[in-house]
């Protein structure tokens, strides 16, 4: 499955984006999906994920409370909504996507990663 990045952007902190992700060549239903970020001279963080069902979903505790993830099969795509941004929120953010359905917090859990997509939170 290919994976395409989109919606980040510079906002002031406080503000909200949502990010896509849209999957081409399979259907994205069969997939667990995460969202990672790495920011400046950061390694790559986890931020979320949600199971192919959409029954189960985690957070990173920096991010839990103001960012929400969700899937829309039919679309083929899956969701990040981000409010109140931080300054500390600035990052590329990476979707990705696991044949194995579940969700997962582990980087080397998944085996499809999209290009990213800059986010920047201005103070």
């Amino acid at each position: 499955v290919q994976l395409q990045a989109s919606g980040g952007g510079l906002v002031q902190a406080g503000d909200s984006l949502n990010l896509s992700c849209t999957a081409s060549g399979r259907s994205l239903s069969i997939y667990g999906t995460g969202w990672f970020r790495q920011g400046p001279r950061k390694e790559r963080e986890f931020v979320s994920s949600i199971s192919s069902t959409g029954e189960r979903i985690y957070y990173a505790e920096s991010v839990k409370g103001r960012f929400t993830i969700s899937r829309d099969d039919p679309k083929n795509t899956v969701y990040l909504q981000m409010n109140s941004l931080k300054p500390e929120d600035t990052a590329v953010y990476y979707c990705a996507a696991r044949l194995m359905g579940g969700a997962s917090t582990m980087p080397y859990d998944f085996d499809s990663w999209g290009q990213g997509t800059q986010v920047t939170v201005s103070s």
